[in-house]
């Protein structure tokens, strides 16, 4: 089709302009968003580096009072420890709001238990139990911080990265194309004007003549 025959109207740009002034908007707020959670990112992950740590060190401590516990007290002592406890942990789900994206607060009972909790008899055993039972029931508590920590990075960069998409859609598509097809349109549209000013010249010479 030949420029001449491409008749935009006004309102055709009018509504062009609308759609750069609402993309441009919406672009600005998405940008501010990604920056956000690129923040609560980092915060979270510095708080992920100290949970592994802390992950890694109580599982090695369990590992080791284990293998101690299983030498001192034997496997049979161990297995009748194991097997006398009556309160068994739980764990609540809740959520909560991180900008805009929804992450898991998990939250626990039972986990750390006395003495008297363990259900084991205090006669016949001896601290190198109690020590194991409680670098267990530390290790459990960990791996529930870590795992809400580490779903919560998951989330968080999953949100990242669909923002970014958005963000560069607009910035190196949407807008751009919107702006071309707007200048095209004036530009189209003061062409016409010339045209029919032109025109109208002619007729106006014309009954003069």
């Amino acid at each position: 089709m030949a420029l001449r025959d491409v008749k935009p109207t006004r309102s055709e740009l009018i509504n062009l302009k609308r759609k750069i002034r609402l993309s441009e908007r919406g672009y600005n707020i998405l940008k501010m968003k990604r920056d956000g959670l690129i923040l609560e990112f980092f915060k979270v992950l510095d708080e992920a580096k100290t949970t592994r740590g802390a992950l890694e060190e109580k599982y090695g401590k369990a590992v080791g009072m284990i293998a101690l516990s299983n030498t001192v007290e034997g496997t049979l002592a161990l297995k009748s420890a194991a097997l006398s406890v009556k309160e068994i942990p739980t764990i609540q789900l809740k959520s909560k709001n991180i900008m805009g994206v929804v992450v898991p607060e998990i939250s626990s009972s039972k986990v750390k238990k006395g003495l008297l909790e363990r259900g084991y008899g205090l006669l016949g055993t001896t601290s190198v139990m109690d020590e194991t039972a409680s670098s267990y029931e530390d290790l459990v508590e960990a791996i529930i911080r870590s795992a809400e920590i580490e779903t919560t990075m998951k989330k968080l960069l999953d949100e990242i990265e669909s923002t970014k998409r958005r963000v560069n859609a607009l910035e190196f598509k949407v807008i751009p194309e919107l702006t071309e097809a707007r200048d095209f349109i004036k530009m189209r549209l003061d062409e016409m004007e010339r045209e029919e000013l032109f025109r109208l010249k002619k007729i106006k010479a014309r009954t003069k003549g």
